[in-house]
């Protein structure tokens, strides 16, 4: 099951993520929000991280302090 979290208005969103490859070749992984289950969608928020919302509602994952 996708790890859903409810922003303050009240509009439900599932994390996803996926690797990308950087121009210097580098891979790296990028965490999103999305408003349906797709591809890619994780189970739990990943160790070290916390969801937090900007001031316009939208999702986003931050290093714990």
């Amino acid at each position: 099951m996708a790890y859903s979290h409810t922003n303050s208005k009240g509009k439900t969103y599932f994390l996803h993520s996926k690797e990308t490859t950087l121009r210097n070749g580098n891979k790296q992984t990028i965490y999103f929000f999305k408003s349906e289950v797709g591809d890619g969608a994780l189970d739990a928020v990943p160790a070290g991280k916390e969801v937090s919302e900007t001031k316009n509602g939208m999702l986003v994952l931050k290093k714990k302090s």
